[in-house]
Parts: structure tokens; C-alpha cells; sequence
């Protein structure tokens, strides 16, 4: 039998979609545990088949996917395993999503448009999630989505340590890639003892995929620039931002980023980056064959862990939401 049991009759157990299971095995060493063994398969038609091996009655589930590509496909497997979980009678459900998909659509930007992140957080609610855990949301608002515990984690004391260890000894200059992450650079600014710079970009409303940066402001010449961001997609922002650091003379540029996505052709562009480091926590897969020079992959699985076991013990998790050490 799998699970962590505590006095009485209360039982962990730990569940993995099949989109990330090495963190999810990760994971269950840090606690010391197992994955609860489940049958995930694929019908003929692309619809897909969950049971699980075991008896989960009474016991507090954590269910943990990350929502990579196929995103689609990824999320509705863990709304079903959470929805069989309720009707096997499970005491309590989390779902553990480290990288929480949509939710870069946490607003109307323009008419006509959907609230995706309010979308998923209400799909959760209805599959039977009782509580959900993810790792820096894009934006904070996401906790209120949904009706109930939201555990929101942050990777800023794994990433700022690292960093902390290997640029060296000049100046450190904090940058935000844009107005949006001043907040999160900030934080990283009182963590670093630095200054902090803002490029200032613009996107095309009818290609979000599309920056232009027009001007740095702050201290960047003669230092290392560490450029800040929850996620890298294309990797456009950072090769834009980057060109721009480096053009006002920053003596080098780093990347550090919570989750990974490294969409479509996002290799060549940090190739291009010509990044002293790129750094990034396996939230997320790293694509097969992705290994451009300085990239550093931070496991998140310590910090997943020691929340998973402060909510099953009924502890405190504040310190992990507030990024403390």
C-alpha cells in the first residue's frame, strides 16, 4: 500500500498525471512515499481512462500534473482523476499544478474575450477539488478564482540562492522584462541587495507574440544583468531584452525564469540571447534535445514537497507563499 499515514486514520496519497511524472517521482522521494499506482490510458478516440489500483477512501489526495503541451489533453486527465477520486471517496483533493495552465488569460484585454484562468479554476471546483497548489501563478489574482484554499508557492529563494552563488562577485543589476513583473523584481531587489532596471516594451495587440523594446531605464552598464520572469515562451522577451541590456553595455546577461515552456522555435532565439546562464526549475519538461549552453535546471520537487506535507499535517505553508527562506 502506498501513502503516508498519520496517527488515527488520516492517509497521504500521491497521484501523477502522465504529463511530468519524473517530478512527480521526485516529489514522493522528498516525502518519502510512493505514487498511488493508477491505470492512464488512451482510448481509440483520443478520450482517456483512469482507475485507480487502490483503495483511496478517506484519504488526502494530491494529484499532481503540470500543464504542459498538449495542454489540452494534460488538464482534462487531471480534472478526470480528480473527478474519480471524489466519487472513490477521498477525504480531502488537492491538485497540484506547478505550471497552472491559461493563466496568462487572467483578464479582458478586449472585447469578446474569454477569463480562461477563472475557467480552469471553476472546472477544478466542479470536478471536486477541494484545494489547489501551484507555483507562481502569472498573476496573484488567480487565488481568488477559486472557491477555496488556493496555495500559492513561490520559487524565488531556490532561484535567487543560485544566482546568489554563480554571477560572481561585480554588481548585480535586478531587471524586470517588463511594467508587469516590477512587482516580482522588486522582491528579487530586497532578496539581492541590488538595483533594479525596467525595459520598457510595447506588444502588438494583434500579435501577442510580437516585442519591441524601446528603451532600458536604470543602472545596467559595466554590471551583470539578471533578467526576471515567471515563465519563458518563445523566448522573444528574453532575446529582446537581452539585446537591449547588452547594447547599453552590461557586461553579461542572465535569464531566470520559474517555468520553462520553451515553445516552437524558443532554442534558437536564447541561442541568439548569447545568455551567460539561463535558469529555470523543472515545473516543467524540458524539451528533448533542449540543451543550450548555460542552462540550469533547478528542481522544485523540495518545495512541493515540504507544502504537500505542511497542508497534510495542517501546518503552516505562509512562509512558502510569502517566498521566505
Amino acid at each position: 500500500m502506498t501513502g503516508i499515514k498519520q496517527a488515527g486514520e488520516k492517509k497521504l496519497m500521491l497521484f501523477s498525471g502522465r504529463a511530468h511524472p519524473q517530478l512527480a517521482h521526485e516529489v514522493a522521494r522528498e516525502l518519502g512515499t510512493e505514487i498511488t499506482p493508477t491505470d492512464l490510458r488512451d482510448f481509440a478516440n483520443g478520450e482517456i481512462y483512469v482507475r485507480f489500483a487502490e483503495s483511496v477512501r478517506g484519504s488526502d489526495a494530491f494529484v499532481i500534473q503540470s500543464h504542459t503541451s498538449p495542454v489540452n489533453s494534460w488538464i482534462m486527465e487531471q480534472l478526470i482523476m480528480v473527478d474519480a477520486l471524489k466519487r472513490a471517496s477521498a477525504r480531502r483533493i488537492t491538485v497540484v499544478a506547478p505550471f497552472f495552465g491559461y493563466a496568462r488569460q487572467d483578464k479582458k484585454h478586449r472585447g469578446r474575450e474569454p477569463i480562461s484562468a477563472r475557467l480552469m479554476a471553476d472546472l477544478f471546483l466542479a470536478a471536486g477539488a477541494d484545494r489547489i497548489m501551484a507555483v507562481d501563478l502569472h498573476t496573484a489574482q488567480i487565488q481568488g478564482f477559486f472557491d477555496g484554499p488556493v496555495d500559492h508557492l513561490h520559487a524565488l529563494p531556490l532561484l535567487a540562492e543560485h544566482v546568489t552563488r554563480h554571477v560572481g562577485t561585480g554588481p548585480l543589476t535586478v531587471v524586470a522584462p517588463d511594467a508587469g513583473r516590477v512587482r516580482v523584481a522588486e522582491r528579487w531587489t530586497d532578496r539581492l541587495s541590488s538595483p533594479l532596471a525596467i525595459i520598457h516594451k510595447r506588444r502588438d495587440a494583434e500579435r501577442p507574440d510580437q516585442v519591441s523594446v524601446h528603451e532600458v531605464v536604470g543602472e545596467v552598464a559595466g554590471r551583470t544583468c539578471v533578467i526576471i520572469d515567471d515563465m519563458i515562451d518563445t523566448g522573444g522577451t528574453v532575446l529582446r531584452a537581452a539585446e537591449a541590456l547588452t547594447a547599453r553595455g552590461a557586461t553579461q546577461v542572465i535569464a531566470a525564469a520559474t517555468h520553462g515552456v520553451l515553445s516552437g522555435d524558443a532554442l534558437e532565439r536564447l541561442e541568439k540571447a548569447n545568455l551567460a546562464q539561463l535558469v529555470i526549475t523543472n515545473t516543467l519538461p524540458t524539451p528533448s534535445g533542449f540543451s543550450p549552453g548555460g542552462l540550469v535546471v533547478l528542481s522544485i520537487a523540495p518545495l512541493l514537497a515540504r507544502a504537500i506535507r505542511e497542508v497534510f499535517l495542517e501546518g503552516s505553508v505562509t512562509s512558502l507563499f510569502e517566498g521566505e527562506p
